[in-house]
């Protein structure tokens, strides 16, 4: 059963995402879905191991390389060849000027916790290799970011998404906690989606 958790997530995404063609349904789906899953698994992750932290380093580890990401996608967004209508596609998804900072603000502090705990607390691994569970975590991104930019910018974006699966799995582990992990997450989300706002204003 655990196994099958990540299947109504991927599907809430792509239904969203690619049927109704629109970001808040995607993303509002997506939580819903994980949180069902998580309800019909009967998760024994304790909720109160998303505010726990043993070391204040880790989280400014944490939020400083993840929230590069954003400013590097920004600075950087003529190497990931992002799409030059951009602006239309993200308006085509139905945000605009009424909604994208309302949009922004939930998925940066709603969903960090939302993932930390599922692919990080839930399906996560004390290993230090890679695990599945990173992989599945980058996989449903590509339903965002296809048609975006080209394949290889697309290809190297998936591989940093399981790299940051793994970074925040490593932080989680050793932390014996999920706060560090979740605020590095947050970081990523609000500069990641700071650098589109910017890029389609």
């Amino acid at each position: 059963m655990k196994w099958l958790t990540p299947v109504l997530p991927y599907l809430a995404v792509g239904i969203g995402l690619l049927w109704f063609q629109h970001a808040w349904i995607a993303l509002l789906g997506f939580h819903f879905a994980i949180v069902l899953s998580l309800w019909l698994a009967g998760s024994p992750v304790p909720i109160k191991v998303l505010f726990k932290s043993n070391d204040i380093r880790r989280i400014v580890l944490s939020m400083l390389l993840s929230g590069s990401s954003g400013i590097s996608l920004y600075f950087f967004r003529s190497s990931f060849g992002v799409a030059s209508d951009l602006p239309a596609q993200v308006e085509a998804l139905g945000l605009n000027s009424s909604n994208w900072i309302a949009f922004i603000a939930y998925f940066a502090l709603v969903n960090p916790f939302v993932e930390e705990y599922f692919w990080r607390a839930y399906l996560g691994s004390p290993t230090n290799s890679l695990y599945v569970s990173d992989f599945l975590y980058a996989g449903f991104h590509a339903f965002v970011l296809m048609g975006k930019m080209p394949w290889g910018a697309l290809i190297y974006s998936l591989t940093m998404l399981v790299l940051a699966g793994w970074f925040w799995r490593q932080i989680a582990r050793a932390d014996q906690g999920l706060l560090a992990s979740v605020l590095g997450h947050m970081a990523a989300d609000f500069t990641i989606l700071m650098a589109v706002y910017w890029m389609s204003v």
